[in-house]
């Protein structure tokens, strides 16, 4: 019985353990408090941050914008949500809307077409 509990008890822990490393592979690097931007599909390449709004993005990731994640702070009254648009100063059609926590390796509809965002309420 003692040696079934500890195989018993290895084997959960091993399964568990591949779990969470599958899950912070997957994860992108942005740093809390932070959206953030890739030039590249799947995290990829050169990548953009802010911690608000931005009206105008840097010409090298304008428009070449292939993966996106937000790691905002949430909580009550707080913009959390995030919306690309794909003219300057938030003008022209929304690309993409995250909401917090959202990770997004690609999206054809939104790739390479922000060129500025704005912290929200909601999508």
């Amino acid at each position: 019985m003692k040696r079934l509990l500890v195989t018993a008890a290895a084997a959960l822990f091993a399964a568990t353990s591949g779990l969470a490393l599958a899950t912070s592979a997957g994860a992108a690097e942005c740093p809390s408090g932070e959206f953030c931007v890739w030039q590249d599909s799947n995290f990829g390449g050169q990548r953009a941050n802010w911690s608000g709004d931005d009206g105008w993005w840097e010409s090298w990731i304008s428009d070449t914008d292939s993966s996106w994640a937000n790691h905002g702070i949430s909580g009550p009254g707080i913009k959390d949500h995030v919306k690309v648009y794909e003219s300057a100063w938030q003008g022209g059609s929304m690309t993409i809307c995250l909401a917090p926590g959202q990770e997004v390796g690609y999206n054809g509809a939104a790739n390479d077409r922000g060129d500025s965002h704005t912290w929200s309420m909601g999508c």
